[in-house]
């Protein structure tokens, strides 16, 4: 599985991304506005520092407007993914830049029928939205779970990009169910490596080291 973090900040991808941990990277509109700063220079610093896909969002929801932007936004670097809208103009958008070769992350999907869509369109990767759904008590792992046989059964080539990932539960979960992208908050990240038996057996072999009286260095 690969993973992806679902951030703007500049700071927390560069720690991530020297981990080695990181395939690549999302934002939304939301993110930048967290993140206070101008859309596209932190897009671009994004793309700069990580040199995976990069989502980038386009803001309107029309589809000549969002025409415009995406091809605003696939300038800016190599590595930009195109963020679209899962609705009918973000389809058609999402058909028409998948034919020049831009990459796609068709996004909002809810519902197994959105992910068929976006993939009959050419869809780089789809987004369903795992903890909005698991948020009104709708199995969001099974969305995931849906998609997968779909895609399985056409050999669609659409990645299926878990987000809305709100725990490293939801990472394990989805990684079991066949998703092939993650995006996770940074904290979330690592938490994955978090465990209590690691943290006490740590403990015990630094005490014990110490005991020695020895160096390495």
């Amino acid at each position: 599985m690969k993973f992806f973090v679902d951030t703007a900040e500049i700071k927390d991808i560069r720690d991530l991304y020297a981990t080695g941990l990181l395939d690549g990277v999302t934002t939304n509109p939301s993110l930048i506005a967290k993140s206070g700063r101008d859309f596209k220079e932190v897009i671009k610093e994004i793309c700069e520092t990580v040199p995976g896909p990069v989502s980038a969002e386009v803001a309107s929801t029309e589809y000549e407007t969002i025409m415009k932007e995406a091809d605003v936004l696939r300038k800016l670097a190599d590595n930009v993914v195109v963020k679209l809208p899962l609705t009918v103009d973000g389809l058609k958008a999402c058909k028409a830049l998948t034919g020049d070769g831009t990459k796609t992350n068709v996004t909002l999907c809810f519902s197994a029928n959105q992910a068929l869509l976006a993939a009959k369109v050419g869809a780089t990767y789809i987004s369903p939205f795992i903890g909005r759904l698991d948020d009104i008590n709708i199995d969001g792992m099974q969305l995931i779970r849906d998609i997968r046989q779909i895609y399985d059964n056409y050999a669609f080539s659409t990645e299926i990009l878990a987000a809305s990932i709100r725990t490293a539960n939801h990472v394990t979960e989805a990684a079991l169910a066949g998703a092939d992208v993650a995006t996770i908050p940074p904290a979330v990240i690592y938490k994955l490596a978090d465990h209590p038996l690691t943290k006490s057996g740590l403990e015990q072999f630094v005490k014990d080291w110490k005991g020695t009286g020895q160096s390495i260095l």
